[in-house]
């Protein structure tokens, strides 16, 4: 049975939009972590009342390597399986008509398969690695007492929270729970956690399309094989 002819680039359309919302997603994160998230949070001190405390805005042991794998597999379908693909299968497309399927679009063709391949194989990886990185680290929580005790002082002398290992969604999760003294800190924190949330639960359509356009695009390539066979059986029968 023959794949609708609306199948593949429906499923590449879908990759690529879902690559680019990732990207959107993870780029709005780091620039916030960069940007605005390495201030200070002024929380109340528990052992002395009505007095505060200031915290560093991110740990000394900050978790970003899930986010750049992630960004990698977004940026990888995006770019190279979906722009790099829609020239390609043009290149292709117009080889058949001709009937000069062969030589280098044949070869940029099928490198194109591998890495179509390999974009899904690095698409589970990341999720997989999220959320194990993500899940190992739940439930963690800032020691306010241990906190409040580390003088903080403002850039370039901050002193970070020292203890345990962080992934961004994590600690942020952990600095709401704290007696944060000003209600825009909670509300621009809370804001960016949802982001933060986004991105990662975006990985499970992200990975279900790009091993569907897999699928997709290699069952396409071998009902291509076997028309440029009968074509060329043909084209013989006639010698």
């Amino acid at each position: 049975m023959a794949l609708p002819r609306w199948l593949l680039p429906l499923s590449l359309g879908l990759l690529m939009l879902t690559g680019i919302v990732e990207m959107a997603f993870i780029s709005s994160m780091v620039y916030w972590l960069h940007r605005f998230a390495g201030g200070e949070y002024i929380v109340a001190t528990p052992t002395m009342a009505g007095t505060t405390f200031t915290l560093h805005g991110k740990p000394k042991h900050l978790l970003l390597n899930q986010g750049h794998t992630t960004n990698g597999a977004a940026g990888t379908a995006f770019v190279g399986v979906g722009l790099g693909g829609i020239l390609i299968l043009w290149l292709r497309a117009r080889a058949l008509r001709r009937g000069t399927f062969r030589g280098f679009t044949a070869a940029l063709y099928h490198a194109w398969l591998v890495l179509v391949v390999l974009s899904a194989l690095l698409s589970i990886a990341a999720l997989v690695y999220t959320y194990l990185l993500t899940y190992q680290h739940w439930g963690q929580t800032i020691n306010i007492v241990d906190a409040s005790l580390l003088n903080n002082r403002p850039f370039p002398n901050q002193v970070a929270y020292p203890e345990q290992e962080w992934t961004p969604e994590n600690w942020f999760k952990a600095v709401l729970k704290l007696p944060l003294a000003e209600k825009s800190d909670r509300k621009n924190i809370w804001n960016h956690l949802y982001i933060m949330r986004a991105w990662r639960w975006n990985l499970i359509p992200l990975v279900v399309l790009s091993v569907v356009f897999a699928v997709v695009a290699l069952l396409d390539a071998r009902e291509k094989r076997r028309y440029m066979g009968s074509r060329r059986d043909v084209t013989k029968g006639r010698v």
